[in-house]
């Protein structure tokens, strides 16, 4: 089974991007909903005792937690060593599983694929791009986003060109969901042929 890397600087479509490998019939790992899941199960005892009075019924409150770590260094690496490690377990398993039903190719979905060090752990890497005026287009437009938290997340990202450097595939978001999904398609249709739909 190939081990796709998929990642991309905030804001230039990396999620649209897991979901059309998703319909293109490959298995998607999604980092970010195993970090949700796990806020909401397994990892909130653990993150309320090293951050009291971060979780809320028995679920961590992201906001709260967010104004604990943003822009702490030290308390960010606090929380890294306690999800981190969840992430990757999780992760192991929806490899395993995907294996032992046969798929030819599975994503990992992986925000910060260069960053955390994730680059061995696949076979491929595909970067997700966009023009730094559309990224910023759209990360602005989140709700509660503003400059000074753009700028504090790109200051902790590999720069997009370096990544685009560092990428086998890279999948050009800015161009319309058309050719991002026939991108898609073809970087599928090189790594494993008519192979890609999951078995049964």
């Amino acid at each position: 089974m190939i081990v796709l890397g998929l990642t991309g600087s905030i804001g230039m479509g990396k999620s649209t991007t897991a979901k059309m490998f998703a319909e293109a019939g490959v298995p998607v790992h999604d980092s970010d909903e195993a970090v949700h899941r796990l806020y909401a199960g397994k990892a909130a005892p653990m993150v309320e005792a090293v951050f009291p009075g971060t979780t809320r019924s028995g679920a961590v409150d992201r906001t709260k937690l967010a104004e604990r770590v943003l822009g702490d260094a030290a308390a960010l690496k606090r929380l890294e060593a306690i999800i981190h490690p969840l992430v990757r377990a999780d992760t192991d398993a929806f490899l395993a599983q995907n294996r032992a039903a046969g798929a030819p190719l599975a994503v990992l979905d992986i925000p910060l694929l260069f960053e955390t060090g994730g680059r061995d752990r696949v076979d491929k890497v595909v970067v997700v791009t966009a023009s730094a005026e559309i990224q910023r287009a759209r990360v602005l437009a989140r709700p509660g986003m503003s400059e000074e938290k753009f700028a504090s997340i790109l200051a902790r990202q590999v720069p997009d060109a370096e990544k685009r450097r560092r990428a086998d595939f890279v999948v050009d978001t800015g161009q319309g969901f058309d050719a991002a999904r026939a991108a898609v398609n073809a970087i599928v249709a090189e790594l494993v042929g008519d192979k890609a739909a999951s078995p049964g």
